[in-house]
């Protein structure tokens, strides 16, 4: 990225959402899960900062976070201009705090802003310890905030029992084939000031056409000039969540933007929800979420994804 592109570095359309330890986080932001290792991911981050995101998903997991450090500093970017999120995975045989120093010297920086727990079963044998060790590490001045992803509300509430810090957040798989599932969960992160960020909000378009959703997502994708994809994430942002969404296409990634201008109506998010509800319920989903199970089955980490599909084919 050049000095001159970075002077013209545009502004994000999509808001800041304010966390419950007085910290921002943008509210959208590029995942590094399934770009692979390499040059790819270096490329990627570079693309999707380029265009504008200025919030970076990584986890221990996906084994670029090196590459996704490389891209950083090759952004020319200051540290404080991106928000960096990485995950604690259970990977090499490091705990939390190894974990975390070993995820900062692959980024290459001296903090990150957001670190979560990938799963609740990397820590299910003692949560509340496994949650002292992660406020240790905001403390020390490792981490701006913490979190967790893939927890559910009996997960959180053994957490929150004895936590002195609150999770800022909790990264769950969302789009509206899974709302009617996920809707008590968000509600509860809300009730306690914990912001949702949802994942694979593309999957009805990428890994379950054919469904329910099709018909609305098209007529208010031709309403708005639009696509669908930008439906989705626009979705997502309606629903007061922080999107992680990724491309490999500059033009994609550039539409993601420009989707926070979308302004679905509550007739719309209605439209979406109902679809969403019906599909998960339709033939359709039974015969296409083991294909998406499988799918998911092939990256980097599975977790409650597959628990998920699992319950809703039952």
């Amino acid at each position: 990225m050049t000095l001159l592109f970075r002077q013209c570095w545009r502004v994000m359309p999509w808001p800041s959402i304010k966390l419950n330890d007085g910290h921002t986080i943008p509210s959208i932001a590029f995942g590094t899960w399934r770009t692979g290792s390499g040059q790819d991911p270096i490329d990627q981050v570079d693309r999707a900062l380029s265009v504008g995101f200025s919030h970076i998903d990584t986890a221990q997991a996906y084994g670029n976070e090196e590459e996704a450090g490389i891209a950083l500093r090759e952004s020319g970017l200051a540290r404080k201009d991106v928000f960096i999120t990485t995950k604690y995975s259970g990977r090499d045989g490091l705990g939390i705090e190894g974990s975390i120093r070993s995820s900062l010297r692959k980024l290459g920086v001296e903090y990150v802003d957001l670190y979560l727990i990938h799963d609740p079963s990397l820590v299910q044998s003692d949560i509340p310890a496994a949650w002292t060790e992660m406020e240790e590490l905001k403390k020390a001045g490792l981490v701006k905030s913490i979190g967790v992803s893939n927890f559910e509300i009996e997960h959180l509430e053994v957490l929150l029992a004895s936590a002195k810090i609150k999770p800022a957040a909790n990264q769950i798989l969302l789009h509206p084939y899974v709302y009617a599932h996920q809707a008590p969960l968000i509600a509860y992160c809300a009730q306690h000031g914990i912001v949702t960020e949802g994942y694979s909000a593309l999957i009805p378009i990428t890994q379950l056409p054919g469904g329910p959703l099709d018909a609305p997502l098209l007529e208010i994708a031709k309403r708005f000039d639009a696509t669908t994809d930008q439906v989705l994430l626009a979705w997502v942002k309606a629903k007061g969540a922080v999107a992680v969404t990724s491309s490999s296409k500059k033009s994609r990634l550039e539409g993601y933007l420009t989707a926070a201008d979308l302004e679905l109506t509550s007739d719309d998010i209605v439209m979406l929800d109902a679809a969403g509800a019906k599909g998960a319920r339709h033939e359709f989903m039974r015969k296409t979420a083991r294909r998406a199970i499988v799918l998911a089955l092939s990256g980097a980490i599975v977790f409650r994804t597959y628990a998920l599909f699992e319950a809703l084919l039952s």
